[in-house]
């Protein structure tokens, strides 16, 4: 069995600064808890930015920069940037800290759907920031684009630079736009497919769908993929050593989840990559190094990076 690849999530678009006060928003805080998780034993380091005067996202190259290259002269991980942004970006600005960073990977979701996170918004009466509570709210009609059209360009525009890419599929038909986009040589070998259960819009947390898109995966690309779950809220770590026992890699990190167990917040993210760390090393797996991972995942290497 190959070596267990843990990525970890570090801040993301979709949890808010009032919702847990470990959830890092400054430049400091994404550069000190990206370089905690990276000791702590994540391979890969999935990257969002935000605005450091009051936490909302952003995604110019600039904030970025505050906080990327700190982050490699300190660790060894993979970079991993988001080109999902913050809702209601544009395409264009989705993609601009990529297209300056030049990552050796960068996240793309694969296909359009309903992203609602606006259940979350019921659940506090008070906001640190004003942004919050309508940007949660306004999920009940938001579809978040990534149509085959801007899929194709994505990957076009980021991969002449060698990126290769954390392929986000939320349902099943994510798999076979995959496919699809494989067959025409868009992208190819290796695939690193990020399978993301309980987002509500997308696939649930059942562990028959865990099955499910594992045959399907599995019929539609043989050998050519690395497979990876995310479970989001609660079910983050149950659904993730599920997928780690059945052979794949695994997502945590505080985009995913706030917690570290019933009722406990996570104090970081390096606290939940030492929990599943050691939940993976009790099964007897082994954990990827950096280099490794990238080997495992073809990827161009740290010294090709635009920072």
């Amino acid at each position: 069995m190959s070596k267990v690849i843990i990525s970890c999530a570090i801040t993301g678009a979709i949890h808010t600064p009032t919702m847990s006060p470990h959830l890092p928003w400054t430049p400091d805080q994404i550069a000190e808890q990206a370089v905690g998780a990276a000791r702590a034993g994540a391979a890969i380091l999935h990257l969002h930015a935000r605005n450091p005067q009051n936490g909302s996202p952003a995604g110019d190259s600039g904030t970025y920069r505050l906080f990327v290259p700190r982050i490699k002269e300190q660790c060894d991980a993979v970079v991993n940037i988001t080109t999902g942004g913050g809702l209601g970006m544009s395409v264009d600005q989705r993609i601009a800290a990529g297209m300056d960073l030049k990552p050796e990977m960068c996240s793309l979701n694969m296909g359009s759907m309903n992203f609602g996170i606006f259940p979350m918004a019921a659940k506090f009466k008070e906001w640190r920031f004003e942004w919050e509570k309508g940007y949660l709210a306004g999920t009940d009609d938001f579809i978040f684009r990534n149509t085959f059209r801007d899929i194709e360009q994505i990957v076009q525009k980021l991969g002449a630079d060698g990126t290769r890419f954390e392929f986000e599929c939320y349902d099943v038909g994510h798999l076979y736009n995959l496919a699809h986009f494989v067959d025409r040589g868009v992208v190819k070998p290796p695939l690193f497919v990020q399978t993301i259960f309980g987002i509500l819009g997308g696939i649930g947390v059942d562990p028959d769908n865990l099955l499910f898109m594992r045959r399907t995966a599995d019929r539609l690309f043989g050998s050519d993929y690395v497979w990876s779950i995310l479970g989001a809220g609660r079910h983050q770590m149950s659904l993730v050593t599920m997928g780690a026992i059945l052979g794949g890699n695994v997502r945590v990190g505080l985009e995913d989840s706030l917690y570290a167990g019933k009722g406990k917040l996570a104090s970081s993210n390096a606290e939940q990559v030492s929990k599943i760390r050691t939940i993976l090393e009790n099964l007897s797996l082994e954990i990827a190094t950096p280099a490794e991972a990238r080997k495992m995942l073809g990827l161009k290497g740290r010294e090709n990076v635009g920072f």
